[in-house]
């Protein structure tokens, strides 16, 4: 049997989607420690920082992260990472959640806004439509701090960095989280 290239499928996410989500995840893991610089999300998510650059604006534009300027500067978690559901990110990073345009949620379903001309018999556009509802719900399911819990082979980040774990008398070091 053949093998099937990566990134077949009918429902696929770009770059914008999967570099993104790990910038997102990456702030998840300082979130409460102060702004996070992009050359430094760049190294321990091995992601090309310009295309990073991209993405914060988008990311902003949502209200998702916020940006601080000065030799302390970068960027943080704009709420709470539990707060963050991961429908969020997604749309705000590529858009609509559609898989067919028919499927939309929005005018742009109608053939007259560019859309299909069959929509009004089409027996194919439920599928597309429950498809679309099945992906929103799994997405609005997880949130940024479903994501970010500690892989211990991640090189820069064995353990969740947040500041609930912190004490006073060791304030450099973690408790790791237990696996669920």
């Amino acid at each position: 049997m053949p093998s099937m290239p990566h990134t077949t499928g009918a429902l696929h996410f770009s770059t914008r989607g999967e570099y993104g989500v790990r910038l997102m995840v990456e702030l998840t893991r300082h979130h409460g420690t102060g702004p996070v610089s992009l050359a430094e999300m760049a190294d321990h998510e091995s992601l090309p920082r310009p295309y990073l650059e991209q993405l914060v604006s988008s990311l902003r534009e949502a209200g998702l992260v916020r940006s601080t300027r000065g030799a302390r500067g970068g960027y943080e978690l704009a709420r709470d990472p539990s707060a963050i559901r991961m429908s969020e990110v997604i749309v705000a990073l590529e858009g609509p959640i559609t898989p067919m345009i028919c499927a939309s949620d929005g005018p742009e379903a109608d053939a007259a806004h560019g859309g299909c001309d069959r929509v009004s018999f089409c027996h194919v556009q439920g599928l597309w439509i429950r498809v679309r509802e099945a992906v929103v719900q799994a997405l609005d399911s997880m949130t940024l701090l479903d994501l970010a819990q500690p892989a211990s082979a991640h090189p820069h980040h064995p353990v969740l960095i947040h500041p609930s774990t912190l004490t006073l008398d060791r304030p450099t070091r973690t408790e790791p989280v237990p696996n669920a």
